[in-house]
């Protein structure tokens, strides 16, 4: 390979947004993944294990906590590029489920990116860490209980300017009472 398609470009990462628990809902965070780590990402998690594509996308949203599975239309795309390149096979296995394992040129790959690799897996559980202190059952519940009467309430026909500003004025009291909270 005189080449190097690791190097940027394209969208072998994904996008803010994507997936199933997409980071950054498109405003200006940084996404999970930039250019081939996602490739590097895949084939570090190939080479420890050999492994099917959605084995892949739970192991990472396990890594996450959650916060973070990349989606079967990132996933399996960068799995056949992987193959193209010959940096994982098809291994035999029982069930519909293809099964990859590295081969010696993608454990060759790997360990000439072993400090990338690396901190690509400590940035997947940095989220996961994150995610379990800003993310907690409780919270996310109540979060899910204020979108669903949002939705249910706003989402009426009579719906006046009044009736949003009341509805603004009281998450915004929310948000200054939570943020002056004490540990």
């Amino acid at each position: 390979m005189g080449y190097d398609r690791w190097a940027g470009g394209g969208r072998g990462g994904f996008g803010a947004g994507h997936g199933h628990h997409g980071m950054g809902h498109g405003r200006g965070r940084r996404r999970v993944f930039d250019g081939g780590e996602l490739r590097l990402v895949l084939l570090k998690l190939i080479a420890d294990t050999p492994r099917h594509g959605y084995d892949l996308i739970r192991e990472i949203e396990a890594m996450t906590g959650g916060a973070y599975a990349p989606s079967p239309g990132v996933v399996y795309p960068t799995l056949t590029m992987l193959e193209d390149m010959e940096l994982i096979a098809e291994e035999r296995s029982e069930g519909a489920k293809k099964m990859f394992a590295a081969t010696d040129a993608g454990r060759t790959h790997l360990a000439e990116q072993a400090e990338q690799a690396e901190a690509l897996i400590a940035r997947l559980t940095d989220i996961g860490r994150h995610s379990a202190r800003t993310d907690g059952g409780p919270v996310r519940r109540a979060m899910g209980n204020l979108r669903t009467v949002l939705q249910n309430r706003l989402g009426q026909g009579d719906v006046d300017a009044d009736l949003l500003h009341q509805a603004s004025a009281i998450i915004d009291e929310a948000a200054q009472k939570i943020e002056r909270l004490k540990a």
